[in-house]
């Protein structure tokens, strides 16, 4: 049986690093530069879509709406409805898989389903600022953190020591988590470096001049020391049995797609 439902278009913005190039970016910023370029490349009308479905884990700070400023942002009518969805890291690919089945069941004829993201803006949270803090003193919570990368039931619980409990349970050793870690960046240098990324990101307007979508990627990729490397014994738990690889991700801007 063929799935009748086919992507037209797609595109993304490059790669920031955390606190980067794209700092004073939002996230509907980033996701506005996608739809905008998605539907460039799809050749089909702005009055065309239906529906818009964007992904968005660390919401507050953004306004009312963000898939919806996102929408606008990239050049679509106020006739295309607009939902911002939340599933953690999974958040693009959930509103991805929804616009499939809208697609598919025949609600809608064009849709517009990406993701967006901007670490570097999540604001910090004053819980008890509404109702007053009486005495003593109170806490600023980190929207990133805690909204983002900490396990909702084990409160301030890294979601990165998940990743310790399943190296040790797998007895995954060190030197193996280096080795794939080093491979990891070196494959994805490599490929930047090819141009094998080009076709899929939109260019961005960096100040003080053009900045191709290579050399934003190029700047975004770590440029960690193999040497150095695996001696360091950096730690999620103090007790954890099996250290994570010292090439592990930095926080960075997720590349919104459409």
């Amino acid at each position: 049986m063929t799935d009748p439902v086919v992507i037209v278009g797609a595109a993304r913005t490059p790669m920031g690093a955390f606190q980067g190039d794209f700092s004073a970016l939002s996230a509907h910023d980033l996701g506005g530069a996608a739809i905008g370029a998605a539907m460039q490349r799809s050749g089909l009308p702005s009055d065309s879509v239906n529906e818009v479905l964007m992904g968005n884990c660390l919401m507050a700070g953004q306004g009312q709406a963000p898939a919806r400023q996102a929408a606008f942002k990239g050049g679509l009518p106020q006739s295309a409805g607009a939902v911002t969805l939340s599933k953690m890291c999974g958040s693009g690919m959930k509103a991805a898989m929804w616009a499939h089945d809208m697609l598919q069941v025949g609600s809608q004829n064009v849709v517009v389903a990406g993701g967006m993201e901007s670490m570097t803006n999540a604001p910090y949270l004053l819980l008890k600022g509404r109702g007053g803090y009486r005495m003593g003193h109170g806490q600023v919570f980190d929207h990133m953190m805690l909204d983002g990368l900490e396990d909702a039931y084990e409160a301030g619980r890294s979601m990165g020591t998940f990743g310790e409990d399943c190296a040790a349970k797998y007895r995954f050793s060190r030197q193996a988590q280096d080795q794939f870690a080093i491979t990891s960046v070196q494959r994805a240098q490599a490929a930047a470096s090819s141009g094998a990324f080009a076709s899929e990101i939109t260019p961005w307007w960096s100040k003080p001049a053009w900045v191709t979508p290579q050399c934003l990627w190029m700047k975004a990729l770590p440029r960690p020391s193999w040497r150095k490397s695996p001696a360091s014994n950096q730690l999620l738990k103090k007790t954890a049995p099996s250290p994570r690889p010292a090439l592990q991700a930095s926080t960075t801007e997720l590349r919104p797609w459409s």
